[in-house]
């Protein structure tokens, strides 16, 4: 069987040697060319057809042999002196597990493993975590501790009509007031309602006004002030009397620290018109002694 299989193999060598040698005669007016030169030629394959099947053998023969252009030379940098080379990573004896849970302690914290090699808290981690989150997984802001205490007035929805649509924000007021006779007033705005607020805290805290009064925690005088439309009236009143006020004129007298005082909204019901005016009102108010001062006379003659 070995012996037909190479005959047959020689025999479709044959036919396919005569029907190459033929197609180059008739396409070319060269010289006919015999079959070993046509093979010493850069011949990429040679394709052989059994002749009891239908399968076929490919033969892949080098295209071509690698010729060195030029000679180089591997010529590598003298070591400097004194030089010692690295060791390779697997050289030395291996870290124990008590030295690979420390070095994960140290950079991620014991409460991945849940136990500590470094005798630390393994809950300090879930502590720092709920202390820096916040609503929504954002981080908290510390709230801060300056003596002044936070109002909220209002919260309001607004709409800014741009090209592309409306922008809906919201509009915080508060007041913040040490009740100790200083008090501010912020506005501002906001994507989200804690924030608006926060930022209204830094802009009260950014307009502090000094709120004059006497012994009895009541005002000097009486006095009046407007913002805009709002327009608003405070008056002094007797020990006892308690602050009747309403609105943001009442938020304002409370975080200032005034107990006994009489105060009324003539104008607009603005919430944050009214907060302003009230400060405007307290901010012409002044004291007896500095009058005094003022006019170089002692505080008995002022009533004379």
């Amino acid at each position: 069987m070995a012996t037909a299989s190479a005959l047959s193999s020689l025999s479709s060598l044959s036919l396919h040697t005569r029907t190459t040698s033929s197609l180059i005669s008739s396409s070319s007016t060269k010289p006919i060319v015999s079959f070993s030169s046509f093979l010493n030629r850069r011949v990429s394959s040679l394709t052989l057809v059994k002749a009891s099947s239908n399968e076929t053998e490919t033969f892949f023969f080098e295209d071509e042999t690698p010729e060195i252009t030029a000679n180089v030379v591997f010529d590598p940098p003298i070591a400097p002196e004194g030089f010692v080379p690295p060791p390779y990573f697997d050289e030395g004896s291996d870290e124990t597990e008590e030295e690979i849970a420390t070095a994960f302690e140290e950079l991620y914290g014991p409460a991945y493993s849940g136990e500590s090699m470094l005798g630390k808290d393994i809950y300090v981690m879930d502590s720092k975590h709920k202390k820096s989150s916040g609503i929504g997984g954002k981080l908290k802001k510390d709230k801060i501790r300056d003596g002044f205490e936070e109002r909220v007035v209002q919260v309001r929805r607004v709409t800014k009509v741009v090209k592309g649509g409306k922008q809906l924000k919201f509009r915080a007021i508060v007041v913040v007031g040490d009740k100790q006779g200083n008090v501010g007033v912020g506005c501002a705005k906001a994507k989200e309602v804690v924030a608006a607020v926060q930022k209204s805290a830094i802009d009260a805290r950014r307009n502090i006004v000094q709120v004059p009064m006497t012994k009895y925690s009541t005002f000097p005088h009486r006095s009046e002030g407007d913002y805009g439309a709002a327009k608003v009236m405070l008056r002094p009143a007797s020990p006892g009397t308690g602050v009747i006020a309403g609105g943001a004129v009442r938020i304002v007298l409370e975080m200032a620290g005034v107990e006994n005082a009489l105060g009324k909204q003539l104008g607009s019901n603005n919430a944050l018109n009214n907060a302003r005016a009230t400060l405007a009102a307290v901010q012409q108010m002044r004291q007896f002694r500095d009058v005094a001062q003022e006019r170089g006379i002692p505080m008995e003659e002022l009533w004379k």
